[in-house]
This record gives structure tokens, sequence and C-alpha cells, in this order.
């Protein structure tokens, strides 16, 4: 049998039955019983290959493959009570675009570069490019979602600028390598695939292959 037709085989039977005794017990004719006149020597040559009407499926790979699976299981569900958004009725274009792509870059499938210039609490205008995936692992984006704040750069972020008092701050982050000897502009490399993310619209945009604007 093909290696993966096979660990299809194992997860079916898997998720088909709660314990492998019960999966032992499906494979026992009454046959079997009457001739044997013993459950637990039934059992055992079942799990030995001996009898049975079907697939031959060792312990330790069904238990092995049971905790896979429950592993799995309460990983997507953790993941998803995680997802801040969920269940909000977010009228706002941009916070639906972020709860869009919220999970996506909670569990790594693709990067999402946020723009925002806007002011803030001082009446300071404020620009810069926020790592979305970075931001939503060290902060609550809770409040956000809630419409209680606004989502605004800072100068943690890969980079701030304060249009009033001209404060300007870079900084790389997991994610990206900030590039400010660019003669062009600000660049950012994505450290996984190291492909280059030029923000200037109007130049030619190499995004990487999980990097998102």
């Amino acid at each position: 049998m093909d290696p993966e037709e096979g660990s299809t085989a194992v997860d079916n039977i898997v998720t088909q039955f709660n314990t492998y005794e019960d999966f032992l017990d499906s494979q026992i004719t009454t046959v079997d019983l009457y001739y044997l006149e013993d459950e637990s020597l039934a059992r055992q040559l079942v799990e030995l290959g001996y009898r049975g009407t079907g697939e031959v499926v060792k312990r330790e790979d069904f238990e092995a493959r049971k905790a896979a699976i429950e592993i799995a299981r309460l990983a997507e569900r953790t993941q998803k009570k995680t997802l801040t958004s969920a269940g909000k009725d977010l009228q706002d274009n941009f916070l639906k675009a972020l709860a869009v792509r919220e999970d996506d870059n909670r569990n790594g499938k693709v990067s999402s570069v946020i723009f925002i210039r806007d002011r803030n609490s001082h009446g300071q205008e404020v620009s810069g490019y926020i790592d979305y995936a970075h931001r939503l692992k060290i902060e609550d984006f809770e409040v956000y979602f809630n419409g209680k704040r606004r989502l605004l750069p800072r100068p943690t972020d890969m980079s701030f600028y304060n249009w009033d008092n001209h404060i300007a701050v870079c900084n790389s982050t997991p994610n990206y390598q900030v590039i400010t000897d660019n003669p062009e502009g600000l660049l950012f490399k994505y450290k996984r695939d190291r492909k280059i993310l030029n923000v200037d619209p109007k130049a030619c945009l190499n995004y990487g292959t999980k990097t998102k604007n």
C-alpha cells in the first residue's frame, strides 16, 4: 500500500473509533467468539493480524495518530479563540480588511504591512508602516476591533514619522529587515523569502511569496 494511502486509512480508523479496543472489536465476528470463547484472545489475534475483517493497524500507530489528531484539534480551537476579530460586527472597511487578514497573519501564512497616516491624541499628524503579524503577537487587538481605540503607528513600528516635530524612526522586526540606505526610498526585506518590498507606489513592487500590503 502507498504510504499516503496507509496514512489516510489509519486516519479514517482513528476518527471512527474512540479506543483501540473498539477498533479491535469491530474486526471480531460472532463466529470468532463462538470458536475462541475468549474476547481477549480474539482481540489479540486481530491485533497480530491473524484474524479480522479489515485493515491491520498496530496499537502504537493508532494511539500516536489519535494523539496527533487531538493535538491538532486543540490547536485549531485555540487558534480560533485568539482571533480577536471573531464575532465582531465591523462596519469600518479598514477593520474589515484587518479581520480578513488576522488568521493568516497569526499562523504565518502571510505577512501584511499596514501603512497609516492619521492624527494622534495630541492632534499631531503621524504616519508609518506596521508589521501586522508582529503587532498581533505583542498587542491585544480587541480594543481596535471593538472600536475603542484607533490603530496608529508607533515609534517601535517598522517606520514612524511625526509630521509636526519631524521625528523619524525605523526598526527591523522579527519578520522584516528595514533598509534605509536606498536612494529611491524605504525598503523592507521579508526575512523568510528574502524578497524586497518597495513601498513606493510609483515603483514596480516586488512582493515576497507570502507578503501582502
